[in-house]
Order: C-alpha cells, then structure tokens, then sequence
C-alpha cells in the first residue's frame, strides 16, 4: 500500500473562526457548488450517484472542522477519512483534480459564501496536506 509523504498529525488544520464568518448556510452552499464542479470532472466516477447528499455529508464534516458543531460526527459517526477513502485509487492526477475543482469554487468564495479572506491561505494549505494524505496509490 502507498504511505504518503505526510504525518496526519502535523496537517495544520483550517482556522475555527470560518464558522463564525460563514455560517452553516453558505458553507453548504459553498460544498453543493464544490460537488457540482466534481460532478463535471474527471474523478466524477469516485463519488455516489446523489452528489447533493454526498455534499452535504462533506459540509457537515467542513461544518465541524471550521469551528462549528460537530455535525459529521453525530451524523455518521468518526471521520476517519483515509479508512473512507481507501476503496477509491486515489494517485496524484486525482488528487490535482480534486484541488483544482476546490480552487474553481475557493476563487469567489469570501464574495460568494462569506468566506473570510484571511483564512483562504491557511484552508488551502490544509486541502493540499489533507489531500495528499487521502492518496493511496503512488505513480
């Protein structure tokens, strides 16, 4: 099995003040648009055939991370993430689609869902840490 080149512990984990900016509201509103740009993508085939639902399964986890209730959690029960990700070959060429749709929804994010500007940096560096730690296939 690949081991990414990352220590989960060490992932810096976006700021908990996006909460309090964005709300619940707009972050689901950000995730629907960011599964309708997964929808269109080469990887489309990795996810399940209700993107809406699958949508709001990743905010409530976004929803917990960014300082709000643990909704994912309560919902679904531990994230474990990587153990979720596993059945699906994720390599490098996915992963750069999955950041690449992300950054199409993240471009107008603080106009469109109220995203604070100030925290833009530091989710980007947590989707690039946090993605390469999903891969499971090397190249």
């Amino acid at each position: 099995m690949f081991i990414p080149p990352v220590i989960p512990q060490r992932i810096i984990p976006p700021s908990r003040e996006i909460y309090a900016a964005m709300g619940q509201e707009n972050i689901t509103r950000m995730f629907e648009d960011f599964y309708v740009e997964l929808e269109k993508s080469a990887i489309r085939a990795m996810f399940p055939a209700d993107m809406r639902a699958a949508a709001h399964k990743s905010a409530a986890f976004y929803i917990g991370l960014f300082g709000g209730p643990p909704l994912y959690q309560q919902r679904y029960g531990n994230p474990m993430m990587r153990a979720r990700h596993l059945p699906f070959p994720i390599n490098q060429a996915a992963r750069d689609e999955w950041l690449a749709c992300f950054e199409r929804v993240l471009r107008d994010a603080p106009a469109q869902y109220n995203f604070p500007p100030e925290s833009l940096g530091g989710f980007r560096e947590f989707l690039r840490d946090f993605s390469l730690w999903m891969m499971n296939v090397g190249e």
